[in-house]
């Protein structure tokens, strides 16, 4: 149970210490099966496999006879029982919406006035330069922390997900990714020169991976190894499994430090860059 709760497996097979004395003297005996279902799919696949192993065994113990040996299996799907399809959406849409509107907002409002030659009268304001473009992502912040709690509001009253972790933790740990999502707006606004490009830059290079290599849509353990390794620079991958953990499985901050540790890492990668390039440009 431990190691489902910590995400370290996904299926785990309980055999009885009895069972091997059930099954010669009663000629039957019963195997249960724990699936992680916070993704439905995964759990749903993981189940089948496993108990076609167990079918396979049970023929081979028979010696394809007919003889009265039984194997039983009890499936319980964990944290998800009714595998609804919200449990695995709702954080990945989430993830999706902060990213796309902190990074790809950001980005375009800073190159917008580059783009208008009304950079250098920003600059020559008696403020510090870099506290008015951080200004520029404040409002935001705000719109993005207003999604959050629309986002968590419908998916309690209308989808039914249950919040069994922390509601603080869930909404530091959106606060954190949305600092993380401003700030890679930031160094992208830095490191070009046209809103077009801000654009593509946000919408091909952080919507796709984001759909791709963050576990949402498709299994990270499923893909090659070398995308499983370029996942690990993905954001959202780190915030998917920290909402998942917190929100589905009521994990505390004990069990999500190392990603929340990796997001806030991110954070002040892209603050490092964009403080350089900026400084560069005022060069």
């Amino acid at each position: 149970m431990l190691r489902l709760k910590a995400d370290k497996i996904k299926l785990a097979i309980v055999i009885p210490p009895n069972f091997k004395s059930e099954l010669a003297h009663n000629n039957s005996a019963r195997i249960q099966l724990l699936a992680d279902a916070t993704d439905p799919n995964t759990a749903t696949t993981l189940e089948v496999y496993a108990s076609a192993v167990i079918r396979d065994y049970q023929n081979t113990i028979n010696n394809n006879f007919k003889l009265p040996y039984s194997i039983s299996t009890e499936i319980r799907m964990l944290y998800n029982p009714q595998l609804k399809g919200a449990y695995l959406f709702v954080p990945g849409v989430m993830g999706m919406i902060l990213l796309l509107i902190s990074a790809m907002m950001t980005s375009i409002s800073i190159v917008r006035e580059k783009e208008l030659n009304t950079m250098e009268i920003i600059l020559a304001s008696p403020l510090k330069p870099m506290v008015l473009i951080l200004s520029k992502a404040v409002p935001y912040m705000v719109i993005s922390l207003i999604n959050v709690s629309t986002i968590l509001l419908i998916s309690v009253t209308l989808l039914d997900l249950p919040i069994n972790g922390s509601i603080w933790l869930v909404f530091g740990v959106c606060f954190l990714f949305i600092t993380t999502a401003l700030s890679l707006g930031l160094m992208i606004s830095n490191i070009t020169d046209s809103q077009q490009t801000a654009m593509f830059i946000s919408l091909m290079g952080l919507m796709l991976p984001t759909l791709i290599l963050s576990g949402f849509m498709f299994p990270i353990e499923n893909m090659p190894v070398p995308m499983q390794v370029l996942s690990n620079i993905v954001p959202t991958k780190w915030f998917f499994i920290i909402i998942k953990d917190v929100m589905i499985k009521g994990l505390g901050f004990n069990s999500v430090w190392r990603e929340i540790l990796i997001l806030a890492g991110m954070t002040a990668f892209f603050l490092i860059i964009s403080w350089k390039k900026f400084k560069m440009r005022l060069a």
